[in-house]
């Protein structure tokens, strides 16, 4: 009998929205993948349509459960996972957005960010939320959409308009817009939630100007949220990075996890308090399951399989990733060249949104093959950057790096940071671990699985990287990675100045 033999994962990304049925034994059934259209109205503004983000996921959802051969009668519970600190701002009268939804990558806030860190109010925000004043967090663009958005102010105070991160909006969607909720991983990255008292910050809201009426109920990770029309219970949520740490079974303090998508996110667990990094680093709500709420430190990287992307779709130097790898490992290294992808500026542990890319080191002999080296190795120093903020923060030093995401495929990428970081480097045999962390909390919340055992048990490493060369040929690298970098930052000059 197939009834309620399944979990429905709901993976809503960046550039694609994807659905995933998921079977008891952690086996995936089925996939559907559909691409929606990126906007770009001004250089440094990223926005999404949130009609899009919509159709395009509930299409997924009916297609994966088509090819399946199921219906939602046979789902036990959905999981959502999803791009963070994406911004959507709509009318709870009319359902529709007020604006596009502004997403994480966009930088049309660095001005305000400059500002404030001017008055000296960062280590306020640092100390309250565990993040920094970068654009990157969707508080600075909800205060945005307020400002520029005819109207949006007044109907907000109104009580009128409703603030959410993408989870927040399939949950509505999916509910019939009965249910306004999200989950506190996602809560911990707007720059509005007080992760230690785990509330909204009125002191926040009361700077940026943002009613509260506006903002949603903060729940666990792992709870029933609400029911969709077919009475299918919402029982997960998590933001991809928090949900692929969970996914890939990383639940003792120490075990840390990197994803090598669009851009690369790097997370340790640290356990039931939360560590305020001194590196440049973001503390983070990782989890909360039950009454127990649990936290890590992140560092993300704006540029990780995303340089690869620009190598193939703007400079044509490729025609596939599976290309720039392949002439990537032709070569032994890239012939002296560095290339630092701060295309959208420098993320952690930089923190600089006027880096711009650079390329240094450049000879007569650099070819297009080096040039895909330099890339992927671009990858795993940022990386590596991360890595040493990390051991720095915690004390703790990273035995080994469990890793996911489309780069990860790449063999040269994981061999070098293998050799780079001095750990071994494990992808498991289910690289879908972001959807997998989702259908995961949705399942413990229905009592689907049992227990985190449950998950344990259904990790399986797959291809294992052991460090090959030496210590000290690879310090050397990185020092010359340090230099290039110096060369990349403060390239843009702020408006004011420029």
């Amino acid at each position: 009998m197939k009834s309620k033999q399944y979990i429905l994962a709901l993976d809503q990304g960046t550039t694609s929205s994807r659905t995933l049925v998921v079977d008891h034994s952690g086996k995936v059934i089925s996939v559907s993948q559909k691409e929606f259209k990126q906007i770009y109205p001004k250089p440094g503004w990223v926005e999404h349509d949130p009609m899009d983000i919509w159709s395009s996921q509930s299409t997924t959802e009916a297609e994966a459960l088509s090819q399946a051969d199921l219906s939602h009668k046979d789902i036990a519970a959905i999981g959502i996972t999803n791009q963070r600190e994406t911004t959507v701002v709509w009318d709870k009268r009319t359902g529709k957005p007020v604006y596009n939804a502004i997403v994480w990558q966009d930088r049309r806030t660095a001005d305000y960010c400059a500002k404030l860190k001017e008055q000296g109010l960062e280590p306020k925000f640092s100390q309250k939320t565990g993040l920094r004043l970068d654009p990157y967090f969707a508080g600075t663009k909800l205060r945005w959409i307020l400002e520029n958005v005819e109207g949006a102010r007044e109907d907000a105070e109104a009580g009128h308009l409703l603030f959410g991160t993408v989870d927040s909006w399939l949950v509505w969607k999916l509910t019939g817009g009965s249910v306004h909720v999200t989950d506190a991983s996602n809560a911990s990255r707007t720059l509005l939630y007080n992760i230690s008292e785990q509330d909204w910050d009125d002191e926040i809201l009361k700077t940026f100007n943002i009613p509260r009426v506006m903002l949603p109920e903060v729940k666990g990770s792992s709870e029933v949220y609400g029911h969709t029309s077919e009475n299918v219970p919402i029982a997960g949520i998590a933001g991809d990075q928090h949900a692929a740490l969970f996914g890939q079974a990383c639940f003792d303090v120490g075990m840390a996890k990197n994803t090598y998508g669009t851009g690369c996110f790097m997370l340790m667990l640290t356990g039931d308090k939360p560590v305020f990094s001194k590196n440049n680093l973001l503390c983070t709500i990782a989890w909360k399951i039950g009454d127990k709420t649990e936290y890590a430190l992140e560092g993300s990287i704006f540029m990780g399989g995303a340089v690869v992307q620009w190598l193939r779709d703007e400079m044509k130097m490729v025609g596939s990733a599976e290309e720039a790898s392949w002439l990537a490992s032709s070569v032994p290294d890239a012939n002296g060249m560095y290339l630092v992808p701060a295309f959208a500026g420098l993320g952690a542990p930089h923190w600089d949104p006027y880096a711009r890319g650079t390329c240094v080191g450049m000879t007569r002999g650099t070819n297009r093959a080096h040039f895909c080296r330099a890339a992927i190795e671009a990858i795993a120093y940022q990386s590596a950057d991360l890595a040493e903020s990390m051991k720095k923060d915690s004390g703790i030093e990273i035995k080994e790096l469990r890793v996911d995401g489309g780069a990860s495929r790449s063999e040269p990428l994981m061999q070098f940071q293998s050799d780079l970081l001095d750990v071994h480097v494990i992808r498991p045999e289910n690289v879908e671990t972001t959807a997998m962390g989702a259908a995961y909390l949705a399942g413990l919340a229905v009592g689907f699985w049992e227990s985190k055992q449950d998950i344990i048990d259904r990790w399986k490493a797959g291809a294992h990287f052991k460090p090959e060369r030496p210590a000290e040929e690879m310090k050397a690298l990185a020092a010359g990675w340090d230099r290039a970098v110096e060369r990349a930052k403060a390239w843009e000059l702020p408006e004011e100045e420029s």
